[in-house]
């Protein structure tokens, strides 16, 4: 089997990358903001999503604890500040089918 020659681009994350289709309608008035950015809730089915600041209402992570959702949030938008994202991110597969099905 012959193996498909790799190719690297070079591409700087932004924080839209990041983003889902959801936004939050509702924000409770007595909310907590984290850091100033975002805060994070629970969901109907006992996960935990971090929902930004900026732009308002944004869903950004979900994971299965609050404490871990609040750690890679932060981690996940300080790399975004320092321009480090990069350099822990990458494409495993396109998912482009290429050829006739």
């Amino acid at each position: 089997m012959s193996q498909t020659p790799t190719k690297t681009i070079e591409y700087t994350p932004k924080l839209s990358d990041s983003f889902g289709g959801t936004v939050e309608k509702n924000i409770p008035e007595d909310v907590v903001w984290i850091d100033d950015a975002f805060y994070v809730k629970e969901t109907r089915f006992g996960l935990y999503t971090s929902i930004l600041k900026e732009p308002l209402g944004q869903h950004f992570l979900t994971g299965g604890t609050k404490d871990g959702v609040t750690n890679v949030s932060r981690w996940h938008l300080k790399c975004l500040q320092d321009g480090t994202l990069q350099n822990y991110s990458f494409v495993v597969n396109s998912g482009v089918v290429s050829g006739k099905l």
